[in-house]
């Protein structure tokens, strides 16, 4: 069964009691996040703690990460996409949840080590966000591999007011986007910057200004990808994922043996193929 729904079932997606969606048996329930499909091939994860404006805490985490898991181990998806409400994506992690933890309970669990969920996702994933996005929100969209942003979108890291620093991969991550000193600035201050700022930094891909919003720009953004070869889509995100933990010459090699590597596949003959004949490729994904 296919699930189609409009960009007026998407708003009232985030206000309703959490369900799975997806076709595959048996059906999973969660409490704090919605997942859809509005296209076949296209996963939308929408967290779902509107009272608390979707702060991160550990069962909310959870839900996320299992979701995620869901939808990258599904055959029939090709990219999934990441949203909040209007007022928030996330504000961040629950600080009540962590205001009391010791040295060594922190040490000793990892805290936080399972936040890198996204970034260890092989399917592509898309951020859309809109309202706050601050700590740990912000962390969890940095992950992603593509970050589109409303206009009402405010970005920060502002841990630094609670005596802490983040600790998701926000300092790390920042840097490699925007560069050191305005990662300085944005760790060591506290400060938020909104959407408009954030695109001339280079911390998001784009502002979406049309009237349709921020997350039906990502789902169609999302099924683009999602209609490509699924086994080259994985390939690029590989190659260009390993950009930031490589040297040049060592990801100059790696570039080039994924692509070898594509010359065993069936989509590398078809698509090849399809364009000496003017056509459309019909991918296999194989």
């Amino acid at each position: 069964m296919t699930l189609t729904f409009s960009s007026s079932v998407h708003r009232c997606l985030r206000t309703t009691r959490s369900v799975r969606l997806f076709t595959a048996s048996p059906l999973a329930y969660y409490e704090n996040v919605i997942v859809s499909k509005p296209d076949p091939a296209v996963a939308l994860i929408t967290l779902n703690r509107p009272n608390a404006l979707n702060a991160l805490n550990a069962a909310h985490f959870n839900d996320i990460s299992s979701a995620l898991r869901e939808a990258d181990q599904d055959s029939s998806i090709g990219a999934m996409v990441i949203t909040g409400s209007d007022k928030a994506f996330a504000a961040g992690a629950d600080i009540k949840e962590m205001k009391d933890k010791t040295f060594a309970e922190a040490y000793m669990s990892d805290f936080l080590a399972n936040w890198e969920v996204i970034a260890k996702l092989r399917k592509p994933v898309i951020a859309a966000v809109s309202g706050y996005a601050l700590g740990g929100g912000l962390e969890l969209a940095l992950q992603a591999d593509i970050l589109l942003a409303a206009p009402s979108a405010k970005l920060g890291q502002p841990e630094i007011n609670l005596g802490v620093i983040p600790g998701g991969g926000g300092t790390q991550r920042l840097a490699r986007l925007i560069g050191k000193s305005r990662t300085m600035e944005m760790v060591l201050t506290g400060r938020i910057i909104d959407a408009e700022e954030a695109e001339r930094w280079g911390l998001i891909n784009r502002v979406v200004r049309e009237e349709s919003g921020v997350v039906d720009a990502a789902i169609k953004l999302a099924k683009e990808v999602a209609s490509k070869s699924r086994v080259a889509v994985t390939a690029g995100k590989e190659a260009v994922n390993a950009a930031s933990e490589l040297s040049l010459s060592e990801g100059l090699r790696l570039e080039r043996r994924l692509f070898h590597s594509l010359f065993a596949t069936k989509d590398q003959k078809e698509g090849m193929t399809a364009f000496a004949e003017k056509r459309k490729p019909e991918w296999t994904h194989s």
